[in-house]
């Protein structure tokens, strides 16, 4: 089964395998309020993970756990309301699913997990943002309700913003 969960101190290995995994591709690591800090050092790591970041919003980061194998297969940071900057080109919702288990539909649900938090938070309209290029993170969106809204550039990349309204 998986389920979306914050990040606790039993927690500690399948951060460190996740982390790792992601580290030895070389690839930017997303969300991230994920890479933001050393994972190495996870007392100072776990207490600094939803503080404010460069945004300077208040965020919730959870993990998505398989706990049938009892491991970290991604994670989302969800932002509790939208800055200018946030509104032009990064949205509500990071998203990010570990090299190893990429393609297996595991972005869907952590992105429909994620959905159900936000409307916990009490956000109805959530924006997300991807690299036009990024066919995987849009087909994402668009299985969860994402209506595309317009693409735009940002630092000579193209970036399509989608907006879900929350039932």
């Amino acid at each position: 089964m998986l389920k979306l969960v914050k990040l606790e101190d039993t927690h500690e290995t399948l951060l460190n395998e996740m982390m790792d995994e992601w580290t030895l591709t070389g690839e930017k690591i997303i969300p991230y309020v994920i890479r933001k800090n050393d994972y190495h050092q996870f007392k100072f790591y776990k207490e600094n993970l939803d503080a404010r970041d460069t945004y300077y919003v208040l965020t919730t980061t959870l993990f998505l756990l398989d706990e049938s194998s009892n491991c970290f297969i991604g994670s989302a940071n969800i932002r509790h309301e939208l800055n200018e900057a946030l509104l032009h080109n990064v949205g509500h919702i990071g998203l990010g699913i570990r090299p190893s288990k990429r393609g297996n539909g595991y972005g869907a649900k952590l992105l429909e997990l994620a959905l159900s938090e936000a409307k916990k938070i009490g956000i109805s309209r959530v924006l997300l943002v991807c690299d036009k290029e990024n066919t995987a993170s849009s087909s994402t969106i668009k299985k969860n309700g994402g209506i595309l809204e317009d693409v735009r550039e940002d630092r000579d990349t193209l970036v399509e913003r989608y907006w879900i309204d929350i039932k």
